[in-house]
């Protein structure tokens, strides 16, 4: 986030479903991390996550902070890179091991 960058577009993002690369739902938007002395976004904050996801690192009602690095665009939704699919292969290998 530069100096003269409007606050509105920093909270546009608020609401917006967020996808992997790969078409993954991951969450929505509930609030943003920021550095405040760099003033930069750090983090989306996601609430109303896909538990098939994230099942195995979080409790039911708690939400994940996402990198803002991970972030590849912003439109009508928020894409993140490939590294959240890895987490879903992740779990499937798990409970296949499990099995």
């Amino acid at each position: 986030m530069e100096h003269d960058a409007d606050p509105r577009e920093i909270t546009a993002l608020i609401d917006h479903d967020v996808y992997s690369a790969g078409g993954t739902f991951v969450g929505r938007v509930d609030d943003l991390k920021l550095d405040l002395d760099a003033e930069m976004v750090t983090g989306l904050a996601l609430g109303e996550v896909n538990l098939e996801l994230f099942d195995d690192h979080i409790s039911e009602g708690q939400g994940v902070i996402v990198p803002y690095r991970w972030v590849r665009s912003v439109g009508d939704v928020v894409i993140v890179n490939e590294t959240i699919d890895r987490l879903k292969h992740t779990t499937e290998r798990k409970q296949e091991v499990a099995e």
